[in-house]
């Protein structure tokens, strides 16, 4: 896959979101809406994220710009291209 391509299926995924996630939010959805019209008067309504599985491991932090650089280069050199920054061993 060149890098053009993972470019637009990266912003085709953006605005038509696929993949398992997706299919899940619209359980979640169901489940909500299922939960919130059998709630007791004035509890608080639920959320689709109440009901979103949580898969162990799965924290999901901020990562840092270089962190991102980091692992780009990383992902590079795995898939045999070249790290061309000033500096860096690989270049």
């Amino acid at each position: 896959m060149s890098s053009a391509e993972l470019t637009e299926w990266m912003v085709f995924s953006k605005m038509e979101p696929f993949g398992s996630e997706v299919d899940l939010l619209g359980h979640a959805i169901v489940a909500a809406t299922i939960a919130n019209v059998n709630r007791q008067k004035g509890t608080k309504p639920y959320n689709p994220s109440d009901f979103m599985p949580k898969f162990s491991g799965e924290t999901r932090k901020e990562q840092t710009v270089e962190e991102q650089v980091q692992i780009a280069a990383m992902m590079t050199i795995g898939l045999g291209g070249q790290d061309l920054r000033e500096g860096s061993e690989n270049g």
